[in-house]
């Protein structure tokens, strides 16, 4: 029977990401679109934990399949934490792009003094069909900065700078970006694990 992990986000940034991140892994990767199913997580949870949970958990259930999925968000320290899990949904327009929520965030911090320290965290969640949860996480910390430079990667990425480069996270190849993120830090320290969960149940 062939080893499968599903990847629960229809992202596509994502998932190029999740992709390369787990290159090697002997496991095939599929996606909701690729076995056509479609869920609405609500996510309810008031930590990256739970949510990332909530996800991980619907889809195994969905699909009986193991799952990994993520939650992660933006943490800017002269909004006192915020975005945070709120991340994805932090503009107060109903349908906000990538763009309306990056201009959204600037604005909120004009009248706060500079550097404006922040830090990406993702918390990913793997979930068994018996429901069994394992978690890693990842941080990354570096700042805001007030306009936007690169066109790689999604989200934040073009307004969050990293000092020790003097580069923005839009402006790494996809190969520096995965060493030093919050998802790849996340994700190579459940490679592991992923791996241990394989093998222990190609034994039985």
């Amino acid at each position: 029977m062939e080893k499968q992990l599903l990847l629960a986000t229809s992202n596509q940034g994502k998932l190029r990401e999740l992709r390369t991140l787990l290159d090697g892994l002997d496991v095939a990767l599929t996606t909701p679109r690729e076995l056509g199913v479609q869920l609405e997580v609500s996510e309810t949870g008031d930590t990256y934990r739970a949510n990332a949970s909530l996800k991980a958990l619907a889809y195994t259930r969905a699909t009986g399949l193991i799952v990994l999925a993520d939650d992660s968000g933006l943490e800017v320290a002269a909004l006192n934490g915020a975005p945070g899990i709120h991340s994805a949904r932090f503009s107060p327009k109903p349908s906000a792009t990538d763009k309306d929520r990056r201009d959204y965030l600037l604005e909120r911090l004009a009248n706060s003094p500079r550097p404006w320290h922040a830090r990406f965290v993702c918390l990913a969640a793997v979930a068994t069909p018996q429901e069994n949860l394992l978690f890693a996480e990842g941080i990354c910390p570096g700042e805001i900065i007030p306009e936007e430079r690169g066109t790689q990667g999604f989200g934040y990425d073009p307004i969050f700078f990293l000092p020790e480069l003097q580069r923005t996270m839009a402006e790494l190849d996809m190969h520096t970006k995965n060493k030093l993120s919050h998802r790849g830090r996340a994700v190579a320290a459940m490679r592991p694990i992923l791996q241990e969960l394989f093998t222990s149940l190609n034994g039985k």
